[in-house]
């Protein structure tokens, strides 16, 4: 068993999940790798340790009960989980998605990797988290989750994405009553903004992912008695 604070983030194998790791990795973290694609993963985690990281592949499809139970129980300790993996689902012209024309099954699809995946790793590592001195969770959102910023006319929000934005916002309640849950305890659990990033994700528009990685990082090294239940970007909180 390692001495070292260990970190797993989903979809770490590249654009920000790979920077969050790569960032707590450079604090000192044992990195858990996680990938649905095992040979990405292996590869991604071999990058991360030529850069000096303590980083490990794990194979996790967080849209697998089966998979997540795997994968939990070859962890020996964990801190920190950094729910990373995410997918926009299938978009119309200018990455839009209209709610008007919207298919149920592309919306399910969507709900199941950004939401009931979260739900499905966070309660299986949570056995795991209890027994850490300072475990933090951090679910990495989206602007286009603040029901507050998506119906305010003067702020520039982007295309109408109406299963992918949704998804967000849905996430950020389950976090809500995460911390309404873990009132009480040692843990920390945070929703993450990161913004436009530049990954395949946005088709390669927005700021480099190592920048956006930042809130993530900080909410995922929170001092005890920090925020909980909580919605935040570089500039601090983020309205609902």
């Amino acid at each position: 068993m390692s001495d070292k604070k260990t970190a797993l983030v989903t979809g770490a194998n590249k654009g920000l999940g790979y920077e969050i790791a790569a960032g707590l990795g450079a604090q000192g973290y044992r990195v858990l790798v996680a990938a649905r694609d095992s040979a990405r993963g292996e590869a991604a985690a071999k990058t991360l340790q030529a850069a000096g990281v303590d980083a490990l592949p794990i194979t996790l499809d967080v849209t697998s009960d089966r998979s997540v139970t795997e994968a939990a129980a070859t962890i020996d300790h964990l801190d920190v989980l950094v729910n990373n993996a995410g997918i926009s689902g299938e978009t119309g012209p200018g990455w839009a998605q209209d709610p008007t024309t919207l298919d149920l099954d592309v919306v399910r699809t969507v709900v199941d990797t950004n939401v009931y995946g979260v739900i499905r790793v966070t309660n299986a590592m949570l056995p795991l988290l209890r027994r850490s001195a300072s475990p933090r969770i951090v679910n990495i959102s989206s602007s286009v989750a603040s029901l507050t910023w998506q119906t305010d006319p003067n702020i520039e929000v982007g295309p109408i994405m109406a299963a992918y934005s949704p998804t967000k916002s849905y996430l950020n309640a389950v976090t809500v009553h995460y911390a309404r849950q873990l009132a009480g305890t040692n843990i920390l659990i945070n929703a993450a903004c990161p913004g436009l990033v530049a990954t395949d994700f946005t088709g390669f528009v927005g700021r480099p992912p190592h920048e956006a990685a930042a809130t993530a990082i900080r909410l995922a090294t929170l001092p005890d008695g920090g925020p909980t239940g909580a919605f935040f970007n570089d500039d601090g909180v983020v309205p609902w």
